[in-house]
């Protein structure tokens, strides 16, 4: 299957979900995560799967480009959007995080927030941002992932197994995205872990992780 054939659609998710969530999470201390995640990036950067376009507002001024990719129309409209009143440039562009079609080392830094969870093949996307930023350069990373506890890690798998990916726009709320970061070959610099529910019904998402890795 060729990546165009892959083409993302979630139209149910994208229209009413996902504005709620979002709605929600930056409410209950979210924009904060998304300052935090962003704070200090300079010069070039990509992020990948930028979804509605809801980290835009908080890139510092000191970032002088912003590619912004999203396959999904209806949430690229939005981000298009949202990318004519941000403070940056910002260019939003239709691709697939497992096919960036830029060119290699051209960031330097690249931005993965709500991403990996939503990926079919997180291993393809983090290998995409390692050859596109570069030596040197940052991946800024703002995700939730497996939970460290038996029980809810168990709850998680039953989740991820049934109706979760399809409500979600694919999200799997298990995945141990550390190591993949790791296994990329990008070096953690520092990661926070902790636990963040904006509303009651995403407890099984609710433990994050939010950090640095930077490419050799």
């Amino acid at each position: 299957m060729s990546d165009r054939e892959a083409t993302v659609h979630n139209p149910i998710f994208a229209r009413w979900i996902l504005p709620r969530v979002n709605t929600n999470h930056d409410a209950r201390g979210g924009a904060e995560h998304r300052r935090e995640l962003l704070a200090g990036l300079s010069g070039r950067v990509i992020e990948v799967g930028a979804g509605m376009g809801s980290n835009f507002g908080h890139y510092p001024r000191s970032v002088k480009e912003l590619v912004a990719t999203e396959p999904e129309s209806y949430l690229r409209s939005l981000a298009t959007r949202a990318a004519a009143t941000a403070a940056i440039p910002v260019r939003v562009v239709d691709c697939l995080g497992e096919s960036l079609p830029m060119d290699d080392a051209s960031f330097d830094a690249g931005v993965a927030s709500a991403l990996l969870c939503t990926v079919a093949d997180p291993a393809r996307v983090l290998s995409e941002l390692f050859r596109v930023i570069r030596p040197g350069g940052e991946l800024r990373f703002y995700e939730h992932v497996r939970a460290s506890s038996l029980g809810l890690a168990l709850i998680q798998r039953i989740v991820d197994a049934t109706v979760w990916p399809r409500l979600g726009g694919g999200c799997h709320t298990g995945r141990d995205t550390r190591s993949a970061i790791e296994r990329t070959g990008l070096v953690i610099e520092r990661c926070r872990e902790f636990m963040f529910r904006p509303c009651a019904l995403l407890f099984p998402s609710a433990p994050y992780i939010l950090g640095v890795a930077r490419r050799p």
